[in-house]
């Protein structure tokens, strides 16, 4: 997929509120069946005339979203991280803005824009218009919010089944985690980055765009979705009872204060294996090493909270330390 160059180089686009929006549901997200009605009275009872359409098939999206860009102002998605993540290809091929409906599991791209998990409460937020430039990832052009990574976090998705995500939500990641790094074996990689080239020997190499990923943990504390930067950590650890000793610096982002771990910023990352290792993409399996991690700054629109209620467009507090 080609790169989109921003047509909008500033960081807000104003307080327009859409008209006419085409709504994309996952029917298999967690709450998607259940929540369409609901959504699409909210929606039409604040003046947006909405325009559904649905496919099983998350490859559709974007070609669903073409077809319908010159017939709509903004493109609602109503899932998980998993399908915001088809439907970027056509979001960033149209620039058209895009309302978020956090319907998924983990829902960490809503988590990192502040966009509440309450349907209305999310609607809300797609009526008032507010509207923020934010970044994307690319793994090998494959294009990403959260985060993309090599290791145990694609072992995780392997054991990680649809019915279990739908039965038990964020505590499946949690008990497929606890599987895989039971059975975690190390593996080689070179790390390049414009200020030098790492080798390191590793169970887990992650490079993130925005702040959270995995259910709620932060890729680096101070990261946010609009900073122009990628964050990359290495888990270079011994045994697997040493990635347990990791978990609260895991889960916080604070990595940077552990022996165990390296971490990395910079616009673009190339990782190289003695063997290809699957790479995975916002919780889906895309591509494979050798792979050239790039950022897009600036690549999209979303409609989002007003940036000071909206935790992932201004760095946390300090106290987020303690």
């Amino acid at each position: 997929m080609a790169k989109v160059t921003a047509e909008n180089s500033g960081k807000s686009n104003g307080e327009r509120s859409p008209r006419h929006g085409l709504l994309l549901v996952n029917p298999k997200s967690r709450r998607g069946a259940a929540a369409l009605g609901p959504a699409i009275a909210n929606l039409e009872a604040q003046g947006l005339e909405v325009t559904f359409r649905s496919s099983r098939n998350p490859e559709d999206l974007p070609n669903i979203i073409e077809r319908h860009r010159d017939q709509v102002d903004c493109v609602i998605v109503g899932g998980g991280d998993g399908t915001l993540n088809a439907a970027l290809p056509g979001l960033l091929s149209t620039q058209l803005p895009l309302g978020i409906l956090p319907l998924g599991t983990a829902n960490d791209l809503a988590r990192t824009l502040g966009i509440p998990n309450d349907l209305n409460a999310a609607c809300d937020l797609i009526s008032q218009g507010h509207q923020h430039r934010i970044d994307v990832g690319l793994a090998n052009n494959h294009p990403f919010f959260n985060v993309a990574s090599l290791g145990l976090s694609v072992d995780i998705t392997q054991r990680l089944t649809r019915a279990a995500k739908k039965q038990w939500g964020v505590l499946a990641y949690l008990w497929s985690a606890m599987q895989t790094v039971l059975h975690s074996q190390p593996f080689r990689a070179t790390i390049e980055t414009e200020d030098g080239k790492f080798r390191v020997r590793t169970i887990q190499i992650a490079v993130g765009n925005g702040r959270f990923y995995g259910g709620g943990m932060a890729i680096a504390w101070d990261a946010t979705i609009d900073d122009e930067r990628l964050d990359l950590y290495s888990l270079e650890t011994r045994h697997w009872w040493d990635v347990v000793n990791l978990l609260p610096a895991l889960y916080r982002g604070q990595l940077n204060e552990v022996n165990q771990a390296r971490t990395l910023e910079a616009r673009s990352f190339r990782i190289t294996t003695s063997r290809p290792h699957s790479v995975n993409t916002d919780g889906e399996i895309s591509t494979t090493t050798p792979v050239l991690f790039e950022l897009q700054p600036q690549a999209i629109t979303v409609f989002t909270p007003l940036p000071k209620d909206a935790i992932g467009l201004e760095p946390p507090p300090k106290s987020i330390l303690k």
